[in-house]
């Protein structure tokens, strides 16, 4: 397991020391070859056992499939960024690669954390490299309060989280997930306990986030450069599903009666969050919203924390983050091309880039959810063990789903169908490292299929 984290953390140093000729070849090699390598960690849930490389460090069936995620983003964030640090000094190039790296070690401490303090800090520290390349490359001028909204929800949020893992060590006097899920200490009804109960799950909820408390995930995603938007959709959101998945299990037996309000927020966010995609007219904005619409399904799925809804809402999030990411990374070649991200300026895309259109297509058809792709199994899974749970839900997910399908096909015949508007110009075709970047979000996608026992994840 150091294997991996030791050489990513390495690629600090190695970017500085790089030839600027070949700086992002080279990182781009590099960081493949440590998400080839770290394909060993996903092994079918039954047979995976824990990987320990420290006692506060290690990698079960839960984090292998996000750690193997943030892997395969890394060297897909350099591959994107390539045409939008052209124009860059060097310096800034180096600091760019250099703050992709740091990041990406903080989300592997982060998934791999046995210690819940350790799992703080590093939940922590993966804001301080996002909110420089947020708001240093950026392109319009709000997003210093894009990155101001991201800092201040998150922070007010997690200092509960804070506040309640010190006091389970104090209480239990000790903070080992572990430890913490065999001895599954007993909380009683009590106030204190409502407190701690909902100061843990805040933070993890704002993550995802939940609807209500969303509001900082557009404006973020809108400001922030390709690989900003990348990272973001892939796989910070996704350290919200797997905190709640570590903490409900330790959180017994609060945890059957408290999440009422929280699946209400979830359910209906999936309806509202999709119908404001239908009205939207900024492209990275309507990718940025059914980002939540998607988490509501799977903070609903961790609530009700069944093997199935669990096994669902893992296989959701991985899937969400390969879909999410390939949109982005549409929406940004559209961007290079045109300069505006208003959809009703950049369309009839059809005629002039035609091989783009077609992973456009690719990337609409797994969003809405379409058989071969893993995002079908993730959300037939969730939603079966929904209405198990309780029958009526049916009628909101449902609705969701045929919402989905619309704001999608919206945002495929808007962009790449209709007649060219006269003042659009392209100068450049699409380039093959373009559709390298898409052919790598999408195979995984389609090939998970044959196998996904390698990312259910069941915890029981």
């Amino acid at each position: 397991m150091l294997k991996i984290i030791i050489p990513t953390a390495l690629l600090v140093p190695t970017t500085a020391l790089l030839k600027p000729t070949n700086m992002f070849t080279s990182f781009m090699a590099y960081s493949m070859l440590l998400a080839l390598f770290s394909l060993q960690w996903l092994k079918p849930t039954m047979t995976s056992e824990m990987i320990y490389a420290t006692s506060s460090l290690a990698i079960d069936h839960i984090s292998a499939p996000l750690v193997v995620l943030s892997c395969w983003l890394l060297p897909l964030m350099a591959l994107a960024s390539q045409n939008h640090m052209a124009q860059e000094p060097l310096h800034r190039k180096r600091v760019f690669l250099m703050n992709l790296a740091t990041l990406q070690t903080f989300l592997m401490l982060t998934f791999s954390a046995t210690n819940l303090t350790m799992f703080y800090i590093m939940f922590e520290a993966t804001l301080i490299p996002t909110l420089i390349i947020i708001t240093r490359w950026g392109n319009q001028a709000e997003r210093l309060t894009a990155g101001i909204y991201f800092l201040f929800y998150t922070l007010a949020s997690s200092l509960p989280l804070l506040i309640s893992i010190l006091y389970i060590d104090l209480k239990m006097g000790y903070s080992s997930m572990p430890l913490l899920q065999l001895t599954q200490p007993t909380m009683t009804y009590s106030w204190s306990n409502i407190f701690l109960w909902t100061a843990c799950l805040m933070a993890f909820m704002v993550k995802m986030p939940l609807y209500g408390l969303h509001l900082w995930l557009p404006k973020a995603h809108v400001e922030a450069p390709i690989a900003g938007s990348m990272v973001l959709a892939a796989i910070l959101l996704k350290m919200g599903g797997y905190g709640i998945m570590r903490m409900l299990t330790i959180l017994s037996p609060l945890t059957t009666n408290l999440y009422y309000p929280f699946m209400i927020m979830a359910l209906w966010g999936i309806i509202m969050t999709s119908a404001i995609c239908l009205r939207q007219t900024d492209l990275k904005s309507l990718i940025a919203y059914s980002s939540v619409s998607h988490m509501g399904l799977v903070i609903a799925a961790c609530l009700i924390q069944t093997p199935w809804s669990f096994s669902g809402a893992m296989i959701l999030m991985i899937a969400h983050g390969l879909t999410s990411s390939m949109l982005f990374c549409l929406a940004n070649t559209n961007y290079e091309r045109t300069h505006s991200r208003t959809m009703i300026l950049a369309r009839g895309m059809q005629l002039i880039l035609p091989l783009m259109t077609t992973w456009w297509l690719l990337a609409n058809l797994t969003n809405m959810a379409l058989p071969p792709s893993i995002n079908l199994m993730g959300e037939l899974m969730i939603i079966s063990s929904l209405m198990n749970w309780s029958l009526p839900t049916i009628i909101l997910t449902g609705l969701g789903t045929l919402i989905t399908a619309t704001y999608s096909l919206h945002m495929f015949l808007t962009t790449q169908r209709n007649k060219t508007p006269t003042h659009t110009m392209i100068q450049h075709p699409t380039h093959t490292r373009e559709h390298l970047l898409m052919a790598l979000h999408m195979i995984p996608l389609i090939l998970l299929i044959m196998k996904p026992a390698l990312i259910s994840g069941i915890p029981y």
